[in-house]
C-alpha cells in the first residue's frame, strides 16, 4: 500500500510541474473597439466622431518578450468640418462616413516577461508593450475607393486570464500615405508631397485571445 501511494507521488512530482510549465506558440481571437481620425474634415479633437471597428487577429509569441501579429479590421471613420474651426476658400462644409478594410502586421515587444513558467524566469501575467509594423487599408469613402500602405504605431497592455486565455487593450494610430480615408484632397489648393497628407486614424481595440500550438520542451530547454 505503502508502496503504491508512494508511485503516485512521484508520478505527481513528475506530471504536475511539467503542465504547469507548458507553453504555447500562437495566439487567435476577435477583436473590438472605436475607431478616430485626424484628416480635413476633422483636424481637430481625435476622438469627436468616434465610430466602430471590429476583427480578427492572430499572434505568434516568439518569447516572453517579442510576438509578432496579423490583423484583419473592419471599420467605419466618420468626421464632418461643420463642427471645426477650419474654414475652407470656397466656404463649404465637408463630412465623411467611410467604411475601409485594415490589414497590419506588427511586431511588439513587452516590457515585462510575459507569461507563466517557473519562478526564476521571473514571468509576469500582465504586461505593458508598444507595437509598430506596416500595413494597408483598402477605403470606400464619398463614392471613391482607394487603396494606400500604412504605418500603425501604438501601445497597448496584455493579461494572462487564465493558462490558455489572454485580454488585452491596444491604441494604435495608422499613418496612411494616399488621402484615401476621407476621399478629400489639397481642400485649401496646396499641394503636398507624397508624405504630407493629412490622415490619420486609430484604433482603440480590446481583444480575447486563445493560445494553441504547444512548444516542444526538451532537457528544460523551450526551443
Amino acid at each position: 500500500m505503502k508502496k503504491s501511494l508512494y508511485i503516485v507521488l512521484l508520478l505527481l512530482l513528475v506530471t504536475v510541474p511539467a503542465a504547469w510549465a507548458q507553453q504555447y506558440k500562437y495566439e487567435i481571437g476577435p477583436v473590438l473597439g472605436m475607431t478616430g481620425y485626424l484628416g480635413e474634415t476633422n483636424n481637430g479633437n481625435l476622438f469627436k466622431h468616434p465610430s466602430v471597428t471590429g476583427g480578427v487577429m492572430f499572434r505568434y509569441a516568439h518569447n516572453s518578450r517579442w510576438a509578432f501579429k496579423a490583423n484583419l479590421n473592419y471599420a467605419n471613420i466618420r468626421g464632418n468640418s461643420m463642427y471645426d474651426e477650419t474654414v475652407y476658400p470656397d466656404g463649404n462644409n465637408y463630412s465623411i462616413s467611410s467604411n475601409l478594410i485594415d490589414l497590419g502586421l506588427t511586431a511588439e515587444f513587452n516590457f515585462l516577461n510575459f507569461g507563466r513558467g517557473p519562478q526564476y524566469k521571473k514571468y509576469k501575467p500582465i504586461s505593458p508593450y508598444m507595437v509598430a509594423g506596416v500595413g494597408f487599408m483598402f477605403a470606400m469613402s464619398n463614392g471613391h475607393n482607394k487603396a494606400s500602405f500604412t504605418i500603425p504605431l501604438g501601445i497597448g497592455v496584455k493579461y494572462k486570464f487564465k493558462d490558455r486565455l489572454n485580454l488585452g487593450f491596444e491604441f494604435t494610430m495608422r499613418k496612411e500615405f494616399n488621402d484615401g480615408v476621407d476621399g478629400y484632397s489639397d481642400l485649401f489648393g496646396i499641394k503636398h508631397s507624397f508624405g504630407k497628407n493629412t490622415d490619420w486614424y486609430s484604433f482603440a481595440m480590446f481583444s480575447v485571445t486563445y493560445e494553441f500550438g504547444k512548444r516542444c520542451i526538451k532537457c528544460n530547454y523551450i526551443e
